[in-house]
């Protein structure tokens, strides 16, 4: 029983982490300001992590580097970490922990992906005024748009975020398919 509770709070804390990381290289990626609240508390959630070593990885081509290789190493101490309360040595990580370190930012990314698609649909009935849809469409928007190309209206509704949800969702079942239950993701 404590096994799985410490597995349920390593996930929880260590997704959670990946996922703002993730958020802060994203949100850089599309130009979001850097005034806006959610980018500065993405920001200070990270920042002790990612200054560091943007001393040593530069940012390049308009990707934040250093947040994504912040995230790499916070799928490497969640694997680590559980490995240890499974009873395993972390040493296991060597050969394939590397690359499902890779599956697992990934897949944090895909589910990203997902949830954020959730909530701006769950938004756009319940409050489409919100501060966070600009948040939500300025990040969704580059995959938003070209769907919406193929997708057309239907009475009005937009389906493409019900077919980014789609896309997302088979997309995580691809990556947990392919290598993720290795490590039990």
């Amino acid at each position: 029983m404590l096994n799985e509770i410490g597995r349920f709070l390593v996930d929880l804390l260590l997704t959670l982490f990946g996922a703002a990381l993730l958020l802060r290289a994203w949100s850089q990626a599309v130009r979001l300001p850097p005034g806006n609240p959610l980018s500065r508390a993405l920001f200070q959630i990270t920042d002790w992590l990612v200054l560091p070593l943007r001393k040593v990885i530069p940012g390049a081509g308009g990707i934040d580097w250093a947040s994504l290789v912040g995230a790499w190493l916070a799928a490497l101490c969640y694997l680590g970490m559980v490995l240890l309360l499974a009873g395993t040595s972390p040493a296991l990580l060597i050969p394939t922990g590397l690359l499902t370190a890779l599956l697992v930012v990934l897949k944090w990314a895909v589910s990203l992906v997902m949830w954020m698609t959730l909530l701006m649909a769950l938004l756009s009935w319940i409050n489409p005024h919100s501060p966070v849809m600009g948040f939500l469409q300025a990040l969704l928007a580059p995959l938003l748009n070209p769907l919406r190309k193929f997708i057309p209206l239907v009475g009005g509704l937009d389906l493409s975020p019900l077919a980014l949800f789609i896309f997302a969702q088979i997309g995580l079942i691809i990556i947990t398919r392919s290598g993720g239950m290795l490590f039990g993701l």
